[in-house]
């Protein structure tokens, strides 16, 4: 095939290559595989494809139940995947979403997470995966006798060792029993599918014999031309190939591919692309040989992986790849209906070897195999994982994890074979392997965490010892041609700074071992058999005292190297095995342990006496032993001086010990009898002389020594290193794995040795013995260092004499609640926080969260910026010990003065003493650790310093340096004392004297009355009265008694303090009172600026942001405001029913809190029953972005500036622009934008700032007024000028008030602009104009209005409708819903709201007055006139005017928007008409609406709740639809099927709109006239209170008002005759009038990937999106950041760009999935918010890295639909980007 193809893959050449496959496989016999009816594949498909889509036997359906047979579904990727930690054994058990959805798991620990590749499978049904049954419905339990007898005696078959190495032979696995759905079929077929499947692999083989094992590129021609291939021809043809890697990124690579090859930039992101999707991509194929070496080492410049290959091979490899991909996808196919035979037939040949001809065979292969013992072709495939790539090694483990499902048997011999070739695997991921992700190593986690498979390998392919072979070799670094070698010399070196340490690979193989050691059945083997421990024992040694490290003296280190933290990496890694170890000798007899001891010991020995040859002799000199006298005897103990000797922090073997050592139970004295010894102290003092002991306990010693120096800072000039070494070595969560360990090594040393000889050696380690013998001027420190080792001292012998843990064998459960307890009691926190401050073992386990519960509270979060937080419950502060050993000083005594606080408010004593509790060891080894309380030296130590302190503070007359700590811990170690020994530490205290011959109780007497440690009277008090117990005599007669009778005299110094605490109580309630008082002041002050009438004739407006002025008459000043175009209105969808019955439902009043008390309990209830019943509707409920209103938006922010102050601040932005170039700055110059430099609110107009007008309504009543105004009209000249203002098309509109009207001329262009009245007023109007005609001018394609064409007066937005009338229903939409207390919607809106339409309405004055200037009243009486004519019928239809457009065909809001602006004193009157006109036009747009609804489906309402209002609807109804007899007769229908009860709650609905925005107006332009009325108790509904507001008769009243009769019929007979001529399209679209809503999405959000995904597909490219963003305003799935759905024409912008243009207009609201958080978009800006899910510990989890199922939190909700209703997303965004300085655009923020 290569050469007739001329070496080019295509996509019809991979068609070919399956067909033959095929045909290949099933013989004559396609018919098993197909219906009858077409038994060819078509072209391109493939046979798993094709069955599923024609459900072939049953496919495409979810599998049938078989008892006994387990799920075994393989994760594809992005599939959901669920663990629940109390049900699974271990983390590596996972279930599919059907499963996991099928089995019970409330309240259980579940995580969630979404799978990154294919491969894993679905554990349900395995019974070695979960502690419990799980119960899953579709994969039950056998249950049959025969199938559990077969499977008992497979498992002991397993345990039984068979003679030597175990390999299963092909025909060793039976084929899998019990299987009900298996179809006989002819054996030749059998025999075809076995031979084609076997030549499938071997050709694999074949190739693969031939491919290198890691890319490179060959230096010269010649090396090129040398390379092995099995090309007959040896043509020159060559291809360069570029290989994917865990290093680069997509640009990097597309860059690159342009400037070395000849590809064009779509093509090369092309190659980007299928080098990730596929792993690698051929960039070059020709035969000039020095172009494409020249090409290829270009590319592997920056490290990229490049092979060039012979296009015969090349295209050889393209082939195996196919034959991979079709040996897949007959694992999914079946045969009829059996869909295991397939599997079986691939796992039989897998496990058979080569056929090979003699031919093919090729040298450079043999050495591969080299070591394995006939191999067969899955052994060959497991080597060759690395030469292939991405796409085919996933291909590859998705095949071999369809074998392991298949039976046990099958799992065994495939484990076998890995285990086999372990040792090469491990060598190419650690040392070749380009690609670690995809590597064959990581098999290992699904065959190693079974338990009867670990035993099987580690039983008969030894792995545990080959595993701890191949660390030895690895980081001895005996590595040659990229291979570990195993003949490892004993003597080897460890070079901390050599590839191994640096290599951060190496993890994955100590976890192996973990898993491999966890497994209960090789926890048995290794307690029973001495050679594991050996084993292990050895490869600890190797990392004994590993990177050790000297104290710097005199200048600070030059290089500080970070080796430190790989060498930490590493022994980490290794302590995690050496706890599991030590758990494993649980399970051991008292023999097996004392044996293991004294081995442990004995190789420690070897190590720290430098008998072996590990350590450095440069560094560690052999032990030398020194005699001390402390109190008068003498001590022999070991010389060794910190400050010139080598520590190091790492002592694996000691670790090692420790967990050996844990075992008390174990250790008792009665079972340490069965073997002949007495106690611990002989298991270790049989072969070692107590010296020997010394020398074992002394490296730990020597670290916790180390460690207190650098605390206390002298080993200040080693540099950050030592410090982070610190850090790390008592970090939260690896202390239990190194710092506990070592103390607890010299708790045990308490117990062997005698505590006087530990307690000594401790303090010479510390270098404190001369200031323990009152020797202080002898002591190595001075000054705070003294006194802060002395603390350090007294610290460590109090954990060594209090901590209990360990020595007590305390249950995990009650040591979690401990670490919770103490971690808690500073004050409550987060998980996340609480996490921190507990070991990682005791967070993975599984009682951590049932702990929690039980000892402390939850308190979910409420607001939007909350987390949940945990708080200790106030029974467990009873737990808590403030010297805990966890904790730091700081925290020790912050816990203390916590408990202190608690015990007051408790018993009501000033100074309550907290009394240590008994250490509570009563049985084991450790139940004599008390004793050492009896220890002369603990009472010297005791002694020494508490008088040290006293005789410095009475030298000096101050306190010394930490003397509060040190007396502190004194008095601690003493109570310590009497609660474990009181009656012999008495005695003691009593007989043994010191210095001055005092003994302890004369210094504590000091001490109780002492001027200046009052605080500690209490505790001495309480010390002294145990003792007198015990030693009454001693006690009473060194106790100074102050008082001669029983009561105390008031003690002055109490007296004086109450007085102060009386004083300073009286003055806080002044400061309160004089607080409150100023917020009063200062909110009036803000409420009532604009209306504050000032005594001079400059009303004043507050001051200036910028230049903080005044605002007076003397300086123009405007209010910042933003116009943005919004596209949120919306429009009434005729043919959804949901939306109807939406509206039907609506409460009555808008203004009252109508939302049923949503649940916001915190995670809510039964979310996930809550989530099942919305998940049909389709596009999480969006609303269809086609239904919605464009129109220009105006918000303000409520600060104000002087124009000429608003220059300068213009120019500063301009030049921050220039001088941050490459920035994403906030706002965009272009589009006039500026930011608010107070709140950083976006802005990019002006709006006047003015006076609500001082005008009064006219008091002529209702008809008078339209006769008057009729014969004014009459009585008036023709005004021509004004009527060429008018729109042509007889709308009535005016011409200056269009946003792209060419006769706007602007203010700079005016003549004698400066002199003229208001010119402020008009330079702003000029901001909004400019602004508007912009966006006029790029959205006509939105708008559906008749206006004229661009270019003609009147051409573009119209102002009063499209922003002012739409700004105030973007105001009356947000308030929806909203409670306003006893008002009405008005009294909700802000000043700055109300003060920003009054803005507008000025601006739209001022434009009509520029166009008619010259007329006294600037034109407003014309205009007054002109809309009157527009609204009295008579005028609209005779030929006197051109208004031949019907007046119910527009908005009658307009025209009470252009009445507010001109004439504001008829508006009244107006409002009364447009409201009728509404009214009439609300009957049309109904009959639109219902004419297309099924009645059924909507919602019944039984009786009208209305007829105050409206009277007699039919009558109204059919009043306005008699002109036109087509539509007289929908609406009869439309009214009969709806009937008079429905019609009467629609028509409430949707004129109630009209009615709000109509308040906001009236408010704002004459805030005096329209009063909120008040109603008392029982108020009538909203409707009503607003008609009693704006002073409108009710439509019930039409009857009596004939003036209104007469309007109303004239506007309906002109719609009804131009809807009978049908002229114009007399169509009347309502808004929507219910409460607004986002997108709905699933309150568990992983509901959204179950099922759900498949909702989620986008429409552009129609796939389920890798990567998805739901649009929350409509609904729809996009694909984010993708590169199938790009904008190639406006610079690549995704997706979620382009739908916001079809969708919000400029802004954009997305949850974006797997990232879990929002994004807001904004023109071309955007930013990310958080998400609105919480986990169940009400914490945000991004990206969903931490896995719990997340919540949705209903205030965050709520936050994310009112900035959308706000129109708050420009803000939001500018905020974000103003906060943050990015170099890349804020995509990358």
């Amino acid at each position: 095939m290569p050469g007739s193809r001329k070496y080019v893959f295509t996509p019809a050449t991979r068609a070919e290559i399956l067909s033959e496959l095929y045909d290949a496989f099933w013989g004559p016999y396609a018919h098993l595989f197909l219906p009858n009816s077409n038994s060819s594949l078509p072209l391109h498909a493939t046979l798993s494809e094709v069955q599923a889509g024609l459900g072939f036997s049953g496919a495409g359906e979810p599998d049938p139940i078989v008892p006994g047979r387990p799920c075994g579904n393989i994760f594809v990727k992005g599939e959901s995947c669920f663990r629940c930690k109390d049900c699974a054994v271990d983390d590596s058990c996972v279930l599919c979403s059907r499963c996991f959805h099928a089995t019970d798991h409330i309240d259980h620990n579940v995580s969630f997470f979404i799978a990154q590749q294919s491969g894993g499978c679905c554990d349900c049904g395995d019974e070695e995966a979960w502690r419990v049954k799980i119960g899953c419905p579709y994969h039950p339990s056998a249950t049959s006798s025969s199938d559990a007898t077969s499977r008992k005696s497979s498992q002991i078959s397993l345990i039984t060792p068979r003679g030597g190495h175990v390999s299963f032979l092909n025909d060793d696995i039976p084929p899998v029993k019990n299987f009900p759905y298996r179809v006989t079929f002819p054996t030749e077929l059998r025999e075809i599918m076995s031979r084609t499947i076997g030549y499938a692999l071997d050709f694999v083989l074949d190739t693969l014999d031939y491919s290198p094992d890691e890319p490179s590129v060959p230096a010269t021609e010649d090396e090129l031309r040398a390379q092995p291939s099995a090309d007959p021809m040896m043509k020159d043809q060559y291809c360069v190939i570029v290989w994917n890697d865990d290093k680069h990124s997509f640009d990097e690579l597309m860059l690159l591919v342009c400037d070395s090859t000849i590809w064009a930039k779509d093509e090369a992101s092309d190659i980007a692309h299928r080098v990730d999707e596929f792993g690698r991509e051929i960039v070059d194929m020709n035969a000039n040989v020095a172009r494409l070496l020249e090409t290829a080492q270009t590319i592997s410049h920056i490290d990229l992986g490049v092979t060039i290959r012979r296009a015969y091979d090349t295209f050889r490899e393209q082939v195996a790849a196919v034959v991979i991909e079709w040996l897949l996808d007959l694992t999914r196919s079946r045969l009829g209906t059996d869909t295991l035979v397939l599997r079986e037939i691939i796992a039989a040949e897998l496990l058979s070897p080569r056929r090979r001809d003699n031919g093919s065979f090729n040298a450079h292969a043999a050495r591969v195999m080299s070591d394995i013992r006939d191999p067969t072709r899955l052994d060959w495939m497991f080597l060759y994982h690395t030469r292939l790539w991405k796409r085919p090694r996933l291909s590859l483990k998705e095949i071999y994890a369809s074998i392991l499902t298949l039976s046990r048997p099958h799992k065994l011999a495939v484990a076998g074979h890995f285990a086999n070739v372990y040792h090469r695997v491990v060598d190419a991921y650690l040392l070749v392997d380009r690609e670690a992700e995809t590597s064959i190593k990581y098999f290992a986690l699904q065959l190693f965490t079974v338990p009867s498979v670990a035993l099987h390998i580690v039983r008969n392919h030894n792995l545990v010892s080959r595993l701890l072979a191949i660390i030895t070799s690895f980081f001895t670094n005996q590595i040659q041609d990229k291979r570990i070698l195993f003949q490892s010399k004993s003597t080897a070196e460890v070079d901390v700074d050599s590839y191994p340490f640096k290599s951060k690979r190496f993890m994955p193989v100590f976890s192996d071992l973990r898993y491999l050691c966890h497994n209960e059945p090789v926890q048995q083997l290794i307690a029973h058999n001495h050679d594991f421990l050996v084993q292990f024992a050895k490869a600890c040694q190797l990392f004994m005292c590993v990177n050790p490290n000297k104290r710097v003296v005199n200048s600070h280190v030059e290089y500080e190297t970070d080796a430190w933290i790989s060498v930490f990496n590493v022994t980490l890694s290794l302590s995690r095995v050496i706890k599991v170890y030590g758990e494993a000798f649980s399970r051991s007899s008292v023999a097996e342990l004392v044996a293991a001891i004294s081995t442990v010991v004995h190789k420690i020995l070897m190590v720290c006496t430098l008998s072996d040859d590990r350590l450095d002799r440069t560094k560690f000199s052999p032990i030398s032993f020194h005699d001390v006298m402390f109190g008068n005897t003498s001590y022999h103990i070991i010389q060794f001086d910190l400050m010139e000797g080598w520590v190091s922090f790492h002592h694996s073997l000691h670790w090692l010990l420790a967990e050996l050592f844990k075992h008390v139970d174990i250790l008792s004295e009665d079972s340490l009898k069965e073997v002949g010894l007495s106690s611990v102290r002989e298991i270790v003092l049989r072969n070692a002389s107590e010296r020997a002991m010394l020398t074992v306990i002394d490296f730990p010693l020597r670290v916790l020594a180390m460690i207190a120096q650098i605390r206390t800072g002298l080993w200040v000039r080693n540099g950050f290193a030592i410090r982070g070494q610190l850090l790390h070595y008592r970090d939260f969560m690896l202390r239990e794995l190194c710092y506990d360990q070592d103390i607890f090594i010299l708790q045990t040393a308490l117990i062997i040795l005698d505590p006087n000889t530990v307690i000594v050696s401790i303090l010479d380690r510390f270098g404190l013995l001369s200031y323990f013998s009152g020797a202080i001027l002898e002591c190595l420190y001075e000054g705070v260092q003294l006194s802060s080792m002395v603390e350090e001292v007294l610290y460590l012998l109090i954990t060594l004499l209090s901590e209990n843990a360990n020595a007590s064998r305390m249950p995990l459960r009650v040591a979690v609640r401990r670490e919770i307890v103490h971690a808690l009691a500073i004050g409550p926190c987060s998980f996340t926080d609480l996490v921190k401050r507990v070991a990682e073992r005791m967070v993975d386990d599984l009682c951590f969260e049932p702990v929690l519960k039980e000892v402390a509270n939850f308190k979910p979060p409420d607001s939007t910026a909350d987390t949940g937080v945990y708080e200790l419950k106030d029974e467990a502060f009873e737990e808590v010990n403030p010297f805990f050993y966890h904790y730091t000083r700081n925290k020790r005594e912050e816990v203390e003065i916590i408990l202190q606080n608690r015990l007051k408010k408790k018993i009501g004593i000033v100074h309550p003493v907290i009394v240590p509790k008994s250490l509570g060891i009563y049985d084991g080894p450790f139940s004599t650790l008390a004793s050492s309380f009896e220890s002369e030296a603990l009472l010297q130590v005791i002694f020494y310093a508490l008088f040290n302190v006293l005789v410095l503070t009475d030298s000096t007359g101050t306190t010394p340096p930490s003397a509060e700590a040190i007396l502190d811990q004194s008095l601690h170690l003493m109570m310590l004392a009497i609660v474990e020994r009181p009656s012999v530490f008495s005695q003691l205290a009593a007989v043994k004297s010191f210095e001055d011959d005092k003994n302890i109780i004369d210094v504590i007497c000091t001490l109780e009355h002492h001027e200046k440690y009052k605080p500690y009277s209490a505790r001495v008090e309480w010390i002294l009265t145990q003792m007198e117990k015990y030693v009454p005599e001693e006690t009473q007669a060194r106790r100074r008694v102050l008082e001669s009778n029983g009561v105390r005299p008031p003690n002055p110094e109490d007296v004086k303090k109450r007085a102060a605490k009386t004083r300073q109580e009286a003055i806080m309630k002044q400061m309160k009172a004089q607080q409150a008082s100023f917020a009063i002041n200062f909110d009036d002050d803000d409420d009532d600026e604009d209306m504050e009438e000032t005594p001079e004739e400059h009303i004043s407006y507050g001051t200036c942001i910028v230049c903080q002025e005044d605002l007076n008459g003397t300086r123009n000043f405007g209010g910042l405001g933003l116009l943005q175009p919004s596209r949120l209105i919306r429009r009434h969808p005729d043919s959804h029913n949901m939306y109807l019955n939406e509206v039907l439902q609506t409460s009555p009043s808008m203004d009252r809190c109508t939302m049923a008390p949503c649940d916001s309990t915190f995670p809510p209830l039964e979310a996930h029953s809550r989530d099942m019943k919305a998940a049909s509707s389709p596009n999480f409920e969006g609303f269809p972005a086609q239904y919605t209103r464009f129109g220009l938006y105006a918000s303000a922010c409520g600060h104000m500036m002087h124009l000429d102050c608003f220059q300068t601040y213009s120019m500063s932005i301009r030049q921050r622009h220039r001088s941050q170039a490459t920035r994403n700055h906030p706002e965009n110059i272009s589009r006039k934008e500026y930011i608010c430099p107070l709140c950083k609110s976006l802005g990019n107009v002006l709006i006047p700032v003015t006076n609500p007008a001082v005008t009064t309504l006219s008091s002529t009543p209702f008809p008078d007024w339209i006769r008057a105004a009729g014969i004014g009209i009459l009585r008036s000249r023709p005004d021509p000028v004004l009527d060429s203002l008018q729109f042509r098309n007889g709308t009535g509109e005016f011409a200056f008030w269009s946003a792209q009207d060419p006769g706007y001329v602007s203010f700079l262009r005016l003549p004698g602009n400066e002199t003229m009245p208001d010119a402020e007023v008009a330079r702003m109007v000029d901001t909004i104009m400019v602004v508007s005609k912009t966006f006029s001018q790029q959205t006509r394609h939105l708008r559906d209005r008749p206006e004229p064409e661009p270019g003609e007066r009147g051409a573009g937005i119209y102002l009063p409708e499209e922003l002012l009338g739409y700004t105030i229903a973007g105001l009356e939409t947000a308030h929806r819903g909203t409670e306003s207390q006893s008002g009405v919607i008005v009294d909700n809106l802000s000043d700055q709201q109300l003060q920003m339409v009054r803005g507008l309405l000025a601006c739209l004055a001022k434009m009509a007055a520029m166009q008619l200037k010259g007329r006294p009243d600037g034109g407003r009486d014309a205009i007054r006139q002109a809309i009157i004519k527009r609204l009295l019928p008579e005028w609209s239809r005779t030929s006197l005017t051109s208004f031949s457009y019907p007046l119910l065909l527009r908005d009658p809001f307009t025209v009470l928007v252009e009445t507010a602006a001109v004439a504001p004193e008829m508006i009244r009157h107006v409002l009364i008409l447009t409201y009728y006109a509404c009214l009439a036009r609300t009957v049309i747009g109904l009959v639109y609406v219902l004419n297309k609804t099924r009645s059924y489906s909507t919602v019944p309402i039984g009786r009208r709740s209305h007829e105050d209002i409206f009277g007699d609807v039919r009558m109204f109804f059919m009043s306005v639809v008699r002109h036109s007899p087509v539509f007289e007769h929908t609406a009869t229908l439309v009214f009969e099927t709806f009937g008079e009860a429905r019609i009467e709650k629609l028509l409430y609905a949707f004129t109630l709109p009209f009615l709000r925005r109509a308040a906001i107006l009236c408010r704002s332009v004459l805030p005096s006239a329209f009063p909120t009325p008040s109603f008392g108790a029982n108020e009538p509904c909203e409707y009503n209170r607003l008609l009693n507001m704006l002073g409108i008769p009710s439509l019930s009243d039409l009857p009596n008002q004939d003036t209104l009769q007469n309007a109303l019929s004239g506007w309906c007979a002109h719609y009804g005759h131009s809807h009978a001529a049908s002229q114009l399209n007399c169509g009347v679209v309502l808004d929507y009038p219910a409460v607004y809503q986002i997108a709905r999405l699933p309150m568990v959000l992983d509901n959204l990937f179950g099922g759900r995904d498949k909702a989620m597909k986008c429409a552009r490219c129609n796939t389920v999106p890798v990567d998805a963003a739901i649009c929350l305003i409509c609904g729809t799935t996009c694909c984010f950041q993708s590169h199938c759905c790009t904008d190639i024409e406006a610079n690549q912008k995704g997706e979620c760009n382009m739908h916001t243009r079809e969708c919000g207009g400029v802004i954009g609201v997305y949850f974006l999935v797997k990232r879990c958080s929002l994004l807001y978009l904004y023109a071309s800006n955007g930013t990310f918010a958080q998400s609105p899910y919480l986990d169940v510990h009400g914490e945000v989890d991004v990206s969903m890295r931490r896995g719990r199922r997340q919540y949705l939190h209903h205030a965050r909700w709520e936050e994310v639909r009112r900035v959308w209703l706000n129109h708050g997303v420009p803000t939001v965004v500018a905020r974000k980007l103003e906060s943050t300085v990015d170099s890349g655009g804020w995509e990358t923020l």
